[in-house]
């Protein structure tokens, strides 16, 4: 029987105004009992946990300080917005997040009153936070805004660019949360740093350093005004990690503990009045008060439904492996009689398989963090520098990477090879994390050559292909497994660059489909007497098989796990109809609207995706 847990005083929390009516005394409670729910709900539904569990006081913190919804706080990034969610009035909607038609996965704009900005990608809160505190100004408020940024998210560089823009801006207040986890800047948070941070965080001292720069500011003597400056920013550099925040404009604050509740209210109610640029250094622990993940926040960083009692338990055996498995044992195998191979990611080592290569390739390995761009022209630094670069990145983060793609590997035309994962309907993770678009934005730049894998051993052969050709080469692959052998394929096995693959051969319509889908449709194929090609290039594409398609065939259905709307499929079509003017075309792919939430195989279905519907279509198209 499944045990009910008891969160007495959370029962009674249905907003943040309800939060600021409890004594700070009763704080530490709450926060347990958050803890203890998260815990429990997401171990049925699955989702991320480490990274909300260490949050939890400072999301109590900064709802009972501030006045939201009217102070602003921007999450970045969402994986640590489930206390937030709680607190918000979604307590007993946290069972349905990342489920169709539940809770989004991460912060939604309009999802509550709470919620201003949608952050589903990093980086973006300090920009985001910045544009409204200047809103507030212009528009005579008097409303805070907060933005919490992890230390993850802050290796990206927009925050960066964010935080340079407000160091130029006059008279703004925003204040900027540093939710620091791993970081090396972090100091251990003792007695003496909480008694620093205390003493940063007082207006008294803000204003005695303030007038400091007045002061100095009038010394006619340059010699010893010199002197001065350089002795203050010594002496604080010394006492402090904030250097470098403090040179672009923000007064830092910290390190703080971002466990100790009563200490947080008591900063942030301090910094809460002081105004002006202002950035608190927080040390948290990712998994905090749930022990197995405190252990290893990676594995526990995005789970499975699991049992709390036991934990993630490692799968013994399985019959399936991953396409980004499959990437990983390639890169692997490659790299053992390969020095020149540089495996590359920008902050996704597990999830693009790339973690056996890290361990036992390390020297040939590169996390560049959050920084899509960069891992772009990075390559492309290595690839003119005599080396063979592979990126591996997920097909919604390379929309950030693009113009990496285009200006430092595609026009200098340079032989990168990008990994492309997660192509096409991703699942629970939503819009922002959904890999529609790749195949559309790909496809119109010059000298890439881009690939579809149907299964394991098509991916295996792409990568031979996209890394001998000594060009710009894509392979991309959707989120999925397989169980095709791969053992008997030699590092030297290819095939033609533009090529297409006839699966079968039929009579009256065609089916040119592109990815994992083709091994899908095999039975309809044979079951209708279809001809099902395999297309396997998106670019360049395979014309003359099109041509010939479009004069032996009535009907042509193209099918791709991407946009219609500037899809590979709308190009298809074009040259069918140049072939042959009577020819039917009808093009199969994701509608032109963001996906949200579900699991992949209800995603497919409403988008008409999978098996059934593309079957219903084909023979609606021939019996009309």
């Amino acid at each position: 029987m499944t045990e009910i847990i008891s969160t007495p005083l959370l029962d009674k929390i249905h907003s943040p105004a309800d939060l600021r009516k409890l004594p700070v005394g009763e704080l530490n409670v709450l926060c347990s009992e958050i803890r203890k729910y998260i815990v429990d709900s997401v171990s049925k539904t699955a989702g991320h946990l480490a990274s909300g569990l260490a949050v939890v006081e400072l999301t109590a913190a900064l709802h009972y300080v501030f006045d939201t919804p009217n102070d602003k706080i921007i999450w970045d990034v969402g994986h640590q917005s489930y206390p937030h969610k709680i607190l918000t009035g979604h307590k007993e909607e946290l069972k349905t997040i990342r489920q169709r038609h539940g809770l989004h996965a991460f912060i939604w704009r309009g999802e509550t009153d709470y919620d201003l900005i949608s952050t589903g990608h990093a980086s973006t809160s300090i920009g985001s936070a910045l544009g409204l505190a200047i809103a507030q100004k212009k528009l005579k408020t008097n409303n805070k805004v907060v933005a919490v940024i992890g230390d993850g998210a802050l290796s990206g560089g927009a925050s960066y660019e964010a935080m340079n823009c407000a160091g130029s801006c006059k008279d703004v207040d925003l204040i900027v949360i540093l939710n620091d986890n791993e970081m090396s800047i972090s100091q251990n948070v003792g007695s003496i740093s909480k008694y620093l941070a205390s003493i940063l965080a007082s207006p008294y001292y803000v204003n005695f350093v303030e007038g400091g720069k007045k002061l100095l500011s009038n010394l006619d003597l340059p010699g010893i005004k010199s002197l001065a400056e350089k002795a203050q920013e010594h002496v604080k550099g010394m006492i402090m990690p904030g250097t470098l925040f403090e040179e672009l404009g923000f007064n830092y604050i910290g390190p703080v503990d971002g466990h100790d509740i009563e200490g947080l209210v008591s900063i942030l109610q301090n910094v809460k009045k002081i105004g002006g640029l202002q950035l608190v250094h927080v040390v948290t622990k990712k998994g905090k008060g749930y022990t197995p993940a405190e252990k290893d926040p990676t594995k526990y960083h995005g789970v499975p439904s699991f049992d709390p009692e036991r934990g993630i338990e490692s799968k013994i055996s399985k019959d399936h492996v991953t396409y980004s498995e499959g990437f990983g044992r390639w890169l692997c195998k490659r790299a053992a009689s390969d020095k020149k191979l540089i495996g590359i990611t920008p902050a996704m080592p597990v999830g693009s398989g790339m973690e056996e290569f890290a361990k036992v390739y390390p020297q040939q390995f590169y996390d560049v963090g959050i920084a899509e761009q960069h891992s772009m022209i990075f390559a492309s630094g290595l690839a003119a520098g005599g080396l063979h670069p592979v990126v591996a990145i997920y097909s919604t983060f390379l929309q950030r990477a693009y113009d990496g793609l285009i200006h430092d590997i595609a026009i200098q035309n340079l032989p990168i090879m990008i990994a492309v994962d997660r192509g096409g309907i991703v699942g629970p993770d939503g819009p922002t994390h959904q890999g529609m678009f790749d195949i559309a934005f790909m496809r119109c730049i010059p000298n890439l050559v881009i690939m579809t894998p149907s299964d394991l051993r098509e991916q295996y052969l792409m990568l031979n292909t996209g890394y001998k050709s000594n060009r710009p080469c894509v392979v991309r692959y959707e989120r999925g497994a397989d169980d095709t052998d791969v053992s008997d394929i030699a590092l030297d096995d290819t095939i033609e660059i533009g090529k297409a693959k006839t699966v079968r051969q039929g009579k009256k319509l065609a089916i040119c489909a592109f990815g994992s889908v083709v091994n899908r449709l095999r039975d309809i194929a044979e079951l209708h007497d279809l001809t099902l090609v395999d297309m396997r290039f998106v670019k360049p594409l395979d014309e003359d098989k099109i041509r010939d398609l479009a004069r032996t065939h009535k009907y042509i259905v193209t099918v791709e796990e991407g946009v219609v709307h500037g899809g590979i499929g709308q190009e298809v079509a074009c040259i069918c109809h140049d072939e042959n003017s009577n020819i039917t075309v009808k093009t199969l792919g994701l509608a032109d609207e963001f996906i949200p939430e579900g699991k992949r195989e209800e995603l497919l279905s409403e988008q008409g995706l999978d098996v059934s519907h593309i079957e219903k279509t084909i023979l609606n198209l021939m019996e009309g």
